[in-house]
């Protein structure tokens, strides 16, 4: 799934700039990106799961439908 690989890249894009800005010391600029890190990872997750869930429910529609038959 695409959007699952973007938004896991850009979970450490911004991670690594977390912990550039931590290093020096800026704090405005920490807060916004550990904001988007946190926003990224969420949509990570999120579309990980989607993807993971996604599968196994088609696999149960279709057994349903095969016994049905």
């Amino acid at each position: 799934m695409k959007s699952h690989k973007y938004w896991s890249i850009g979970a450490l894009v911004s991670m690594i700039g977390t912990c550039y800005t931590g290093y020096k010391d800026m704090k405005s600029a920490h807060k916004y990106f550990a904001f988007s890190s946190l926003i990224c990872m969420a949509m990570a997750i999120y579309s990980g799961h989607k993807m993971i869930s996604g599968k196994s429910r088609k696999k149960k529609e279709t057994a349903a439908e095969e016994a049905a038959e």
